[in-house]
């Protein structure tokens, strides 16, 4: 409990600092600008960094991850899906993964009951939690690419009037909010109900949830409580994407909180657990081909060693080796 309490209290302090800072010290060319290109600036140069790093790493042995049968003989029949031997397989394979989370789905719970039984079972709500979660933040960056073009790009006003398609009064309530939050709150308790996953969560884990956390309830509340003017908004970003920055006057301190935790979650997101998003592309468990049988895999750290025979040896040490008494092949 002390790291999920170091968690809400690091999530208060980020958001008393904009608080303090643009609503009662009036930096708000410092939240407003300067925070978010600091933040997109270290985005990117650690983004860049990690997956270049990942790329570069070799691949010492051939560990595709599957669960079904590799191809062999022609009468027996392979899974394309589940253990893939062409690239086409593979895209398939990381298509499903990425988009359904294959894995994760196919990940049962294992307890073990008295007299020491091990009773296996389905673990659906895990991957429908993290599978709501994802899609409700993908449609809702998707949204939010509304304020950042000019005119906004098609397609973008189709989503936004499906995700409000249950009109609850005046703005409209958009279904992926509601979701999200659902999904965040489900994860946050899972972490807190079992023994077995609150042992293993670190301060970060909470973090990041209740970072994003903060991020979606702060956005809810501009829409729907503080009713942060749109258009200053739109002003705002397109200012910052077309390098030309202006504060608009009716930006009040919900958006610059909005903005600094979503500042610190750019910032944080290279050096966190959060890369697992273009990881994913890059772990070699998921985007190898099975083929292990038709293809051998050379090891890329196998170059040629120096080095040094018994014959070298004993050339070498010769004298020493009769002086100290030793047995020798060749006098």
């Amino acid at each position: 409990m002390n790291r999920l309490w170091l968690a809400i209290i690091a999530v208060f302090v980020l958001v008393a600092i904009p608080w303090l800072g643009a609503g009662t010290a009036g930096l708000t060319t410092l939240f407003g600008i300067a925070v978010p290109y600091v933040a997109c600036l270290i985005f990117f140069a650690g983004f860049i960094y990690r997956v270049v790093a990942w790329a570069r790493t070799p691949v010492p042995f051939h560990v595709p991850t599957v669960c079904g049968q590799q191809k062999s003989l022609p009468w027996i029949k392979a899974s394309v899906t589940e253990s893939p031997s062409s690239g086409w397989g593979v895209f398939l394979r990381m298509l499903l993964e990425i988009l359904f989370f294959r894995s994760l789905f196919r990940n049962d719970r294992a307890e073990l009951k008295q007299h020491g039984k091990l009773v296996y079972g389905s673990n659906r709500y895990l991957w429908l939690g993290g599978l709501i979660f994802h899609w409700s933040l993908a449609v809702i960056l998707f949204r939010h690419l509304r304020f950042l073009t000019e005119p906004v790009l098609p397609g973008i006003a189709s989503v936004q009037g499906v995700d409000g398609l249950f009109q609850v009064g005046l703005p409209e309530v958009y279904i992926t909010d509601v979701l999200i939050l659902i999904a965040l709150a489900y994860l946050l308790v899972r972490r807190l109900v079992y023994p077995q996953v609150r042992l293993i969560s670190l301060t970060s884990d909470y973090f990041a949830l209740l970072l994003i956390g903060g991020i979606v309830i702060s956005g809810v509340a501009m829409r729907h409580l503080f009713k942060i003017d749109g258009a200053s908004v739109k002003q705002l970003a397109m200012g910052l994407v077309s390098f030309c920055p202006v504060i608009p006057e009716k930006l009040g301190v919900p958006f610059y909180i909005h903005v600094f935790l979503v500042s610190v979650l750019l910032a944080y997101f290279p050096f966190s657990k959060l890369m697992h998003a273009p990881g994913v592309f890059l772990s070699p468990t998921r985007n190898l081909a099975n083929d292990s049988r038709a293809k051998r895999h050379i090891n890329p750290w196998s170059y040629p060693v120096k080095v040094h025979t018994y014959e070298e040896y004993e050339d070498e040490f010769r004298d020493a080796m009769k002086e100290a008494g030793l047995p020798v092949e060749k006098e």
